[in-house]
């Protein structure tokens, strides 16, 4: 609807109001008695409603919608209570709409609904306001005349002829009605002081309002007073800056920005910066120097500055290569891991005689809790180097490499140069923690901006995006650390030296929870060694039957366990000392956690004890395999990767083959579906490494025998029956050794890799190995199993090979 107007209203004193009038329902409007206002009618009933009105005594029924998004508004969309209005003028526009000219009569209630087409009509009853004459309402008035003037002095969209019509307006009713059809109130505030037809309250209402837009208002005009004034301060006291200036430099005095200036240049002739940075710095003082400190760049400069200058750029510490030192440090430190101390040795030993570190970066590989990161702090301490720590996992940001450029808000170094300047040293040992973890997304590849940092070739000229200056990295030994080396890019591998560390054996556990983790958690539990002992027995129960790791921090955990428990009996004066033996343990630890015995699991035929390999170690799989009437389907589950389920059929293919020397019918395939699952199904396993294992399920189900308990076996099978060689052998023989297995059949490609087992795992395990499947079964099912030679395909009917 159109805006209210305000015009002196027509004398409608003596004008009769029938009981029965047509409705217009207005939108988001209210009409008030005595009030004149333009309307826009749209709608054809409302049209037709118009111009039957026109024809007529020019009266009608002006009522608010309730809901403004109805379309054609019925009763039930109407407010009860309205105005009783005549239309004075009306103008048809070329559109086809109308526009009317109205004036407020009276205020009338809806008796009772007459007719709703072509429009609505119905019976209403003049409602007569309820004065009492009332030295409080005299005062009423007054108040909402004064306040309506002062509104009407603050608000620009009030004309000021409004105050002095409130003013002249006699009755109370009527200068109610003025000051609520003036201001910009919601609908329903509006519809509720129509409705309200004792003029006193009415008038209280009005006045609570006018307070409330008086607050609104006035509180807007202080919040633009005070940003005038800070303006005003703000343009005041650069002009009193400018003058101060120009009095110091009458005076010849310098001012603080000269100050802090000077004592940049102190600084910077102070440190032996090489001489393209020097030049750098010399360029962003002489721009510092030219703007002012209240300037947005002073500050960045100023913090550029402050990083050139707190960077090691020629600081470095001396290195220790006192090859005895650091042996004793390394066995101190780790308990076993001799080829990798060697390992780390030989490359002190080169880097004595060639006179410098620079060379290969480290990557140390094995499972968690072998003591990748140790390591890599016992290096520090051998070279009496700084260490410093970086964890790369989950990093998906190239800018947490190389920085933010300085025309970003906030920006700052790359995690490498922050590395530097918490190390106050270019020669520090930088451990790059979990680089096997790093991702990637739309804000770059972290991977590629790693290539740069850890390339010898390339690392003398780094280039931090915030710094924009080569800094030389190459006298920085770099460390990394993984878990599996499959997701680390190609590229950045074949910068880096692989040392592979693998998981401990069950004397290499109890000799490191002797050494490192007793001692360190009686530390940490406020314990001493003569209060509480743990003996070598109650270790290797933890060992065997609550763990089952590559690592040691579950052992760790366990013992800490323990000591807590002594610790509580300690404090609460229950004892002295307590000598914490295999029953104390088992009572204070709960049931055994893994099984050692795999005799359950192998018991029936069908079911072959494999060994795998993964990020976290070595484990054991038990591969099972079941048959029913069908017509030779394969039905692969445990969520297997693609090459695992194709050694799957490369197995089932072979055995299928030779049936005949399995002591089956040639049709035995042909009348039933295998079925292949491996457990912990929640844990996604590939590889082709299981193809021996899933063929000997195969085999123990079709012929009926079960696989010999104590056997674990590993090694890709071809179609030919031959086993392939396979990797992380190590991982997989402590496996079999911590599950309690005597005899390994591994590949015969594999022997040399025999030699790296540790020596107790030679000693309590044997090992067959197997150039054919046939000595696989030989070993499974305690007697040989030939295969004939292939022969030419029979002209016999058989069943196809499975998909």
């Amino acid at each position: 609807m159109s805006e209210l107007t305000f015009e002196e209203p027509l004398e409608t004193s003596d004008v009769e109001i029938p009981s029965t009038l047509p409705v217009l329902p207005l939108k988001e409007t209210v009409i008030f008695p005595q009030s004149v206002s333009p309307l826009a009618v749209g709608q054809e009933r409302s049209i037709r409603l118009v111009d039957d009105v026109l024809e007529g005594e020019r009266m009608l029924a002006l009522v608010t919608v309730k809901n403004p998004d109805a379309e054609e508004p019925g009763w039930d969309d109407l407010y009860e209570t309205g105005t009783a209005a005549v239309v004075h003028k009306m103008i048809r526009v070329p559109d086809g709409t109308l526009r009317i000219l109205i004036q407020g009569v009276a205020r009338i209630g809806l008796q009772r609904r007459i007719q709703e087409e072509p429009y609505l009509v119905g019976e209403f009853e003049v409602v007569e306001d309820q004065v009492e004459e009332t030295p409080e309402l005299e005062a009423l008035t007054r108040s909402v005349q004064n306040e309506f003037g002062r509104l009407i002095s603050l608000v620009p969209y009030l004309p000021s002829e409004l105050e002095l019509a409130a003013a002249n307006v006699d009755d109370p009713g009527a200068l109610s009605h003025l000051v609520a059809s003036t201001l910009r109130l919601k609908t329903e505030e509006k519809q509720s002081l129509l409705e309200r037809s004792d003029v006193s309250e009415r008038l209280r209402d009005v006045l609570r309002i006018l307070k409330r837009e008086l607050e609104v208002v006035e509180l807007g005009t202080k919040i633009q007073s005070q940003v005038q004034s800070e303006l005003e301060k703000g343009q005041r006291e650069y002009f009193l800056r400018q003058q101060l200036k120009a009095i110091q430099d009458e005076l010849g005095e310098g001012d603080e920005q000269q100050a802090e200036l000077a004592e940049l240049r102190e600084q910077v002739a102070a440190k032996n910066l090489p001489e393209e940075i020097r030049k750098a710095v010399d360029r962003e003082l002489s721009r510092l120097e030219k703007l002012p400190p209240a300037a947005a760049e002073y500050g960045v400069i100023r913090t550029y500055v402050d990083w050139i200058l707190s960077l090691p750029w020629t600081e470095t510490t001396e290195d220790n290569l006192d090859l005895v030192r650091a042996r004793e440090i390394l066995d101190e430190d780790h308990y076993d891991l001799e080829k990798v101390k060697e390992r780390i040795l030989e490359y002190l030993a080169v880097s004595k005689l060639k006179n410098d570190l620079s060379g290969p970066i480290l990557c140390f590989v094995g499972p968690p809790g072998v003591g990748k990161t140790s390591l890599g702090q016992s290096v520090a301490r051998t070279l009496d180097r700084k260490f410093m720590r970086l964890s790369v996992g989950g990093v998906r940001d190239e800018a947490e490499i190389r920085g933010h450029r300085r025309t970003y808000i906030g920006a700052m170094p790359g995690t490498i140069i922050r590395a530097l300047r918490d190390a106050e040293s270019k020669n520090p040992v930088l451990l790059i923690d979990e680089i096997d973890k790093m991702g990637a997304d739309f804000r770059g590849d972290p991977a590629s901006a790693m290539l740069e940092v850890l390339d010898p070739e390339q690392n003398s000229h780094f280039r931090d995006h915030y710094l924009d200056l080569p800094f030389d990295l190459s006298k920085v030994l770099f460390i990394c650390t993984a878990n599996q080396l499959e997701t680390i890019p190609g590229p950045l591998l074949d910068r880096m030296d692989v040392i592979q560390l693998s998981g401990y054996t069950e004397d290499e556990k109890l000799g490191i929870a002797r050494k490192y983790l007793v001692p360190k958690q009686l530390e940490a539990h406020g314990l001493s060694a003569e209060q509480v002992t743990i003996s070598e027995n109650t270790l290797r129960v933890i060992i065997r039957e609550y763990t089952r790791e590559a690592g040691v921090r579950n052992l760790e955990r366990r013992i800490a366990d323990l000591l807590r428990k002594a610790a509580r009996e300690i404090a609460e004066g229950r004892t002295e000392k307590i000598a914490v033996d295999t029953r104390k343990a088992r009572a204070w630890l709960g049931p055994r956690r893994f099984p050692a015995d795999p005799k359950k699991r192998t018991a029936d035929p069908g079911v072959a004890t494999g060994l795998a390999y993964t990020p976290v170690g070595g484990d054991v799989l038990f591969i099972e395999a079941t048959a029913y009437p069908g017509q030779g389907k394969l039905t692969i589950t445990g969520q297997l990767g693609e090459v695992m389920q194709e050694s799957a059929q490369a197995a089932l293919s072979w055995v299928r083959s030779h049936t005949r020397e399995l002591g089956l019918p040639e049709t035995w395939f042909a009348e039933h579906d295998v079925h292949i699952h491996v457990p912990a199904g929640a844990v996604p396993k590939d590889g082709p490494s299981a193809g021996v294992t899933i063929a000997t399920a195969i085999a123990s189900l079709v012929r009926g025998e079960p696989v010999a308990e104590d056997v674990g076996m590993t090694g890709e099978l071809t179609l030919t029956g031959q086993v392939l060689p396979i990797g992380g052998l190590r991982e997989k023989v402590l496996a079999a050794q911590r599950y309690g297995l005597k005899r390994i059949v591994v590949p015969r490609d594999n022997e040399p890799d025999l030699e790296e087992l540790p020596p107790e795992a030679r000693k309590e395990l044997e090992f067959i190995l197997a150039d054919s499947i046939e000595d696989v079964f030989a070993v499974a099912f305690g007697a040989p199993v030939r295969s004939r030679p292939q022969a030419a395909p029979s002209s016999e009917p058989q069943a196809a090979a499975p998909v």
